[in-house]
């Protein structure tokens, strides 16, 4: 049998690559050695068939004439453009010589990767990547922009990223869509949701904007940003009042419930209706029906982290389903995130002793514009992959200022000239995922996929695993890891004694099958990873780590007195900035716009359509205004990450802090204000 690569015409399996919790599995179909259609495979038995338009469409990114198809040297100014063609060779030389002299001269601390999830294949986000800049001994990235604070948060109350499986939310009776436009993001929980619609459940969207979800909501609940943690504070105290916990439950599960009963006491229904805009008669309703209603399933979303208060308020979330005994109902419970039950030995793939100096420096990724403009010790060169800090980090104009640095030495490896690339001194041509050999775990499903290439490489693009390779080679490492292959990659990740989840699933069985179901058990009854084993309503460990031990409201910090709490929430056809440079992605998503509540927009003379100017210290951004009642009065939210086109002023991240959430080192990309005005 020929590899799929070679075979020009037929239907071949595959994988969607994008950051998205429901990782679908796809049939690519070829002719004369090109994609012409994706569709969705009918037989993976979670994402079925059906899939969104950012992948049904990803051909027209795939082959769109703006793909970089071989290395390049800056020739003009930095953010210019200007580029000419080089080889290979002479392109990993440049790097490799320019590093060698960076490292006699500054140390190899001057040199900082910068990565994240642009492709969420394993191999090629944290494996040869990661053991190259280990032996480097360069400044080590701390990847903090999207899941830590939520992660920081609920580890402290479940221990671990393990929630409710998600195909048994068919059972429940009451799901709550929490923070999360599920239509957008996870277009599968909203399949599963209908199904357990069409059985009697109620579908209950809790978010500070009417969006896609909110709108296909049986009661949409509209929140103040930032004010999540008192609302659940606040059914706290209902709950117990009225005596509607599971005492059970909470006897044999988990630690600290009398104490989260005495201290929610404070948490009373007029002081929860004046923090969150929440009315106390809402509040009753909706504690009330969490209290009664069984199974009952809360979809815990990634925005409510983006907050200067975001790990408590994932934390205080995720002890709801305690209260009422959820986690041993079929359909019950929660998820933040499930990736926990996919585990792999990271540290077999990724080689952390490689790295000699272990007190090496550690750069949050979030505050990226800050290492490129105040450092002491300033990096002098940045390898840049599977992201575009120019448009997704915060303070997005400190950013782009560093990136101006002339003494940086900036690499960047993607498939377009994306933003931050126009800075680059040298760009390379990344293959899509299509072309590379590669394993995917789902941080939502339980299932494991393989890729495999269906496609030839695209001109003379290469893979971030064989990128590094050729680098580790050029620079001199010897160890026999720099040449591993992808399979025995695979297998040394997937050999993991310690997550017996996954000890039938390795790269051949995956061959066979395409993709594979992990042999989850239910979190309870078990013992959880907590210090405790239990569920943790109390944690001392938290205590320890500086924090209350017990679920609190913390108010986000005002950093700026301006009228509005600006939310730049995703949109339906990008993600993040994937998708923002395609003409097909931007014609589906039309234009950048600003939601606005109807009384703040008379207030301010603002029509319905008009171009405004959204500013605050940071920076500003011109965006098509939408008036109406989606968002509340003192709130303003954009949808999308748009591309910096020439006459434009729609980045949006030029308006958000670099500061960090109370835990886990997250952005607080929806914790900022800003000011509107019409043009």
């Amino acid at each position: 049998m020929y590899a799929y690569k070679d075979q020009p015409d037929g239907i071949f399996p595959s994988v969607c690559s994008l950051d998205c919790p429901d990782q679908c599995g796809l049939l690519i179909h070829k002719k004369n050695g090109k994609i012409i259609k994706v569709e969705g495979d009918p037989d993976h038995p979670v994402t079925r068939g059906s899939i969104c338009n950012k992948v049904r469409n990803i051909s027209e990114r795939l082959y769109d004439k703006k793909r970089l198809s071989y290395p390049m040297k800056r020739v003009g100014k930095k953010g210019e453009g200007q580029f000419e063609r080089i080889t290979w060779e002479e392109a990993l030389q440049m790097i490799t010589s320019r590093w060698k002299k960076l490292i006699e001269t500054e140390g190899p601390e001057s040199i900082l990767p910068y990565s994240y999830y642009g492709n969420m294949g394993v191999l090629n986000s944290e494996s040869m990547d990661r053991r190259f800049f280990y032996k480097l001994g360069s400044s080590q990235l701390d990847r903090k922009i999207c899941q830590s604070a939520g992660e920081a948060g609920y580890r402290y109350t479940m221990g671990d990223s393990k929630g409710t499986n998600p195909e048994e939310t068919i059972h429940a009776k009451l799901i709550v869509f929490w923070g999360v436009n599920a239509v957008s993001t996870n277009m599968h929980q909203v399949v599963l949701a209908q199904k357990a619609r069409k059985n009697g459940a109620k579908i209950v969207v809790i978010d500070v904007h009417e969006n896609q979800t909110g709108k296909m909501a049986d009661w949409f609940i509209q929140i103040k940003p930032g004010t999540d943690a008192a609302l659940a504070l606040g059914m706290m105290h209902i709950l117990f009042a009225e005596n509607a916990v599971d005492q059970f439950f909470l006897e044999k599960y988990t630690v600290g419930y009398e104490e989260l009963r005495k201290h929610v006491v404070q948490y009373d229904p007029e002081t929860v209706a004046a923090i969150t805009g929440v009315s106390v008669e809402d509040l009753y309703s909706l504690a009330r029906l969490y209290g009664t209603t069984s199974p009952s399933f809360i979809r815990i979303g990634n925005g409510l982290q983006h907050h200067d208060n975001g790990g408590m308020c994932i934390r205080t979330i995720s002890c709801l389903p305690a209260l009422t005994g959820q986690w041993l109902k079929q359909g019950g419970g929660a998820i933040k995130a499930n990736s926990g039950y996919l585990a792999f030995d990271s540290e077999a793939l990724q080689r952390p002793d490689f790295l000699q100096h272990k007190a090496a420096r550690r750069i949050n990724m979030n505050q990226i514009g800050q290492a490129l403009t105040e450092l002491e010790r300033p990096v002098k060169s940045m390898f840049v992959y599977s992201t575009n800090p120019a448009v997704v980090a915060p303070e997005g104009n400190k950013v782009r200022k560093g990136l101006e640095r002339e003494d940086l030495f900036l690499v960047v490896h993607d498939l377009f000239l994306t933003e931050t690339a126009k800075y680059a001194d040298i760009v390379l041509p990344a293959s899509s995922s299509y072309e590379n050999t590669d394993f995917f775990t789902s941080y939502w499903h339980h299932f494991i996929q393989i890729q495999q290439p269906v496609i030839q490489p695209y001109g003379e693009a290469k893979s971030n695993v064989e990128v590094f390779r050729l680098l580790a080679k050029e620079m001199g490492f010897e160890e026999p890891e720099f040449r591993e292959t992808d399979a025995e990659m695979i297998n040394r990740a997937l050999d993991f004694p310690e997550n017996p989840f996954i000890e039938k699933i390795n790269y051949e069985a995956l061959l066979e099958k395409q993709f594979m179901r992990a042999d989850v058990k239910p979190i309870l009854p078990g013992k959880l990873s907590t210090p405790s084993g239990k569920i943790e309503l109390y944690s001392e460990k938290m205590k320890a780590d500086g924090y209350p031990p017990l679920p609190t409201y913390i108010p986000i910090k005002q950093d700026e007195e301006l009228p509005y709490i600006f939310i730049p929430a995703p949109n339906h056809n990008f993600l993040n900035s994937t998708f923002s440079n395609n003409e097909k992605h931007t014609q589906l998503e039309k234009k950048a716009r600003l939601y606005m509540n109807i009384e703040d927009a008379k207030a301010s003379g603002i029509e319905d359509e008009q171009e405004v100017r959204v500013w605050n210290s940071r920076g500003e951004c011109r965006l098509t205004v939408s008036v109406g009642r989606q968002v509340l009065p003192g709130v303003v939210v954009s949808q999308g990450l748009w591309a910096d086109v020439p006459g434009t002023k729609q980045l949006v991240n030029s308006l958000t802090p670099d500061r960090l959430s109370d835990m886990g080192g997250g952005a607080v990309f929806f914790s900022g204000r800003v000011n509107v005005a019409k043009v």
